[in-house]
């Protein structure tokens, strides 16, 4: 079984192991679990209920998540997406004028929509050649912009940073105990990592959960839970009042959706891709076949009850922690369907805590923010890759770089590399250079920030 499982998903052509596969997929699950709490926290918000909407999205998740690692065979784990699931709940469902208007069945009608169309443009091959088509410089600031964006969320997550009016962030208040514990476990990360021990990221986690435990953070409240139930959300998607809106309404949204979901999955895809060294020659291998994961995880997810699936930028703290293959998938995904299960005992890591009382009340991760905040480090290696001597290269990755975490938006940060690469090209008489596709996106973008 060992050998059959090793075959499969070439470990040792990918140089890894079983024991490194299955540390990065715990690290993956856990990097990324507060989106089991998270997510029906916000659908709720939209009249949705609670357990359903969290059961569908681990059982969304760890099907697509399961897909990619075994048609794909990358380490890289997909869920309901954030942001896509605040576009879902304060605009969609928010009432006119300042959203759509929708009810929660007609906005899960128009994510499988969105889905439908995904696995479409996805088998003919579009979304794979959009994938590639981008230049190796921008991947490279693809990877670098994830990187701090992901650093920026594990700073805000500990409370090591605030926001501030002035000055967009401001350092935090040190005092708090979930703000300490996010420092202390920040430097017994950087104590594993100095003496390189295997599995510094999952190892980091965990003593930071011991850590917030023992300031109270954290309690215990059990460990199995038989809460699972899916019949208020499963198949509750209404096409038909979808379909009486206005043509113009009806597109908008439906183009919203699919422009979240493509580009934060491409830039996913392209930064954990690059860190993990699954490039081949500037190309991500069997793009194709990741899209299509991705696709079909959105459209089983609209069935069951949950917003847009996509790739999970957490998944570079697996690849950090070893993982390459799609096995460390096998791991996470398996993990996402015992937390419906579990959900007590995964809360208590993952969940959060909140900090402060009334209008400053918030939600910090002290127990994954020193992981996010070492990841992102370590994603930024590729800024040496620039050509610095290039400008009509390095400024528009430049741009991605500081415009994803900057935004707090990865298509848009992609949006400004895209645009400010095509122009440099053209104005420089070196417009063969840049692919069409390339012009093409960077015209929809400019269209998208006049109009929409």
């Amino acid at each position: 079984m060992k050998q059959w499982i090793s075959r499969y998903f070439q470990l040792e052509a990918n140089g890894t192991t079983l024991q490194r596969e299955v540390v990065g997929g715990i690290t993956t699950f856990l990097a990324m679990s507060y989106i089991i709490f998270v997510q029906p926290g916000v659908l709720s918000q939209a009249g949705m209920d609670f357990q359903a909407v969290l059961a569908a999205s681990c059982l969304a998740a760890a099907l697509s998540t399961f897909l990619m690692g075994l048609i794909a065979n990358y380490p890289v784990a997909l869920a309901p997406g954030m942001g896509e699931n605040f576009f879902f709940v304060y605009t969609l469902c928010a009432a006119a004028p300042l959203g759509f208007g929708l009810t929660w069945q007609q906005a899960l009608g128009a994510v499988l929509l969105a889905g439908i169309f995904f696995i479409a443009i996805t088998l003919t091959g579009i979304r794979a050649k959009i994938v590639n088509s981008i230049p190796d410089s921008l991947k490279r600031g693809i990877a670098a912009g994830i990187g701090l964006f992901i650093t920026l969320i594990g700073l805000e997550y500990g409370g090591l940073v605030v926001g501030s009016p002035g000055t967009l962030v401001r350092l935090g208040d040190f005092s708090q105990p979930a703000t300490l514990a996010s420092v202390l476990g920040l430097l017994v990360l950087v104590v594993l990592l100095a003496f390189d021990v295997r599995g510094a990221i999952l190892l980091g986690i965990l003593a930071t959960t011991a850590i917030a435990a023992a300031f109270g953070l954290i309690h215990f409240h059990g460990i199995f839970s038989t809460q699972i139930q899916m019949a208020p959300t499963f198949l509750k998607f209404d096409l038909h009042g979808l379909f009486a809106l206005t043509p113009s309404k009806l597109g908008a949204a439906i183009f919203v959706l699919f422009y979240l979901a493509l580009f934060d999955t491409i830039g996913t895809l392209v930064g954990v891709g690059q860190q993990a060294g699954l490039l081949r020659e500037g190309k991500l291998p069997r793009a194709g076949r990741a899209l299509f994961a991705d696709a079909v995880g959105t459209t089983v997810g609209a069935g069951l009850g949950t917003s847009t699936i996509t790739c999970y930028i957490e998944s570079a703290a697996g690849v950090s922690d070893g993982a390459r293959t799609g096995l460390a998938n096998m791991v996470t995904g398996f993990l996402l369907l015992a937390a419906m299960f579990f959900s007590p005992l995964a809360s208590m890591i993952g969940g959060g805590m909140q900090v402060g009382a009334g209008n400053e009340s918030v939600i910090r991760y002290p127990t994954l923010a020193p992981a996010l905040i070492v990841v992102g480090s370590m994603m930024l290696k590729v800024v040496r890759e620039f050509n610095w001597d290039d400008p009509t290269e390095y400024l528009p990755a430049f741009l991605i770089l500081v415009g994803i975490p900057l935004t707090f938006s990865i298509a848009d940060g992609i949006a400004f590399g895209l645009i400010a690469y095509s122009v440099a090209k053209v104005a420089t008489g070196r417009w063969r250079e840049c692919p069409t596709l390339t012009y093409i996106f960077a015209a929809l973008f400019v269209v998208q920030f006049l109009v929409i």
